[in-house]
């Protein structure tokens, strides 16, 4: 359908360069949209832009960004500019893991970066994509890669939970900010899927991170990547125009068990 083409939409998909973020990226790049990876491994970048090079007609850039460093993100978005002309959608996917640490064992270093990456890093690029979006008029959308952990409880990972919660609150709070300017903002609250995040928890867990999951999904299965990329070209398109301030869940029904 027309509405699902991309042509001419340019989008940034931070953490793109593997897993979730890779899958949302190859969505897009299939529907023909521009694509500007920010990610903080050179290596995987390009391989990353050498993979969506060969979908759809748009055109791929990649640019080192660590969330944690603002000037990072700063140089990030002036190089996407300067490449690629415009931001329309922003996907804020990139994350870190909370390390499988029990809160009566929390301390400041094991807690402070996770809120730094995860919800500090999702605000500043917010910050930058939405200042252009501002002054360009013309919209835009801001998605980010929330987790069911926001809304339902897990052993041994209260920095992440918390910073996936606040995440959901900015969410809320930026569309309604926004609103005024034809900007959007939603949250996807992602479930059990098979990346390197999940599988650091599995070899903590001797694999018994996944047999939990597996009898709490009622779907009784991980994630699949490839279905990704269909929801990443609905909440870039217009489709979702009128959709926003959302925190959705997307997990074989986890957060209903």
């Amino acid at each position: 359908m027309q509405m699902f083409d991309l042509s001419g939409h340019t989008a940034v998909v931070t953490g793109g360069n593997g897993g979730i973020g890779l899958a949302l990226a190859r969505g897009l790049a299939k529907a023909n949209a521009n694509v500007a990876v920010w990610a903080r491994n050179d290596t995987k970048n390009s391989a990353a832009v050498e993979e969506l090079d060969e979908y759809g007609t748009g055109r791929i850039a990649s640019f080192i960004c660590d969330l944690a460093d603002e000037a990072q993100i700063e140089t990030a978005m002036a190089g996407t500019l300067e490449q690629l002309s415009k931001v329309d959608s922003c996907f804020a996917n990139a994350g870190m893991g909370g390390g499988g640490v029990p809160l009566s064992e929390m301390t400041a270093d094991k807690w402070d970066p996770v809120q730094q990456v995860n919800t500090r890093g999702v605000a500043l690029v917010y910050s930058h994509v939405s200042r252009h979006m501002i002054d360009r008029g013309e919209g835009g959308k801001l998605i980010v890669s929330g987790s069911g952990q926001s809304i339902m409880g897990v052993n041994r990972n209260t920095n992440y939970a918390a910073s996936k919660a606040a995440v959901n609150g900015l969410t809320r709070g930026a569309a309604f900010e926004l609103a005024r300017y034809g900007i959007t903002a939603n949250a996807l609250l992602f479930g059990y899927y098979e990346t390197e995040m999940t599988g650091a928890s599995n070899n903590r867990t001797g694999n018994k991170f996944h047999d939990w999951m597996m009898q709490r999904i009622p779907q009784r299965r991980s994630g699949n990547l490839a279905e990704l990329e269909g929801v990443a070209v609905f909440w870039a398109s217009p489709a979702s125009n009128y959709i926003t301030g959302q925190c959705l869940p997307i997990d074989g029904g986890l957060c209903i068990s």
